[in-house]
């Protein structure tokens, strides 16, 4: 069955909370020492029929957007793909200049797939992570491949202004 892809929902937002507790252990994210309760900002849900298969939440500040959270519950199947490019086409229309996001240095598969699309990275934030600790203390320590959770990376997509 194909996936569609639709704005999140007010009536959604007690089951993205509730999502985002399941799928990042937690219903807020400390990202570059800023707290973001995803559940109340912007973003689409990937659908098929009524299950939730992927949602990307975002943030618009001036002329930049910020992909906050993203994920695919069936990965290698584009709905990462077309989430990001749902972010792209409200940005562009917004009149963002840059879609950007932050990564943490062990998130490879994040990594992989944000420069396959178009991405580049930016900026290194040593010890971003340790001090985000100081904010939220259940940030794990170590993730993927056993890498040490330490640094934020910052990746930008530079963006042209729709009419």
């Amino acid at each position: 069955m194909a996936y569609v892809i639709r704005p999140i929902q007010t009536e959604e937002r007690a089951a993205l909370a509730a999502f985002m507790r399941t799928h990042w252990g937690d219903d807020s994210i400390v990202v570059h020492e800023t707290v973001y309760h995803p559940s109340t900002l912007p973003g689409f849900l990937a659908l098929e029929g009524t299950a939730w298969v992927g949602v990307v939440t975002y943030h618009l500040a001036d002329d930049q957007c910020e992909i906050v959270t993203l994920d695919s519950l069936r990965p290698g199947e584009g709905i990462g793909t077309a989430l990001v490019a749902a972010v792209r086409e409200v940005a562009q229309r917004a009149g963002c200049r840059r879609l950007w996001l932050i990564t943490t240095n062990d998130n490879l598969a994040a990594l992989r797939f944000y420069q396959k699309r178009g991405f580049v990275l930016k900026a290194l934030y040593p010890e971003a992570v340790t001090r985000a600790r100081r904010i939220k203390p259940q940030i794990p320590r170590v993730g993927e491949n056993g890498i040490p959770i330490r640094d934020e990376i910052e990746l930008e997509m530079r963006l042209e202004i729709q009419p």
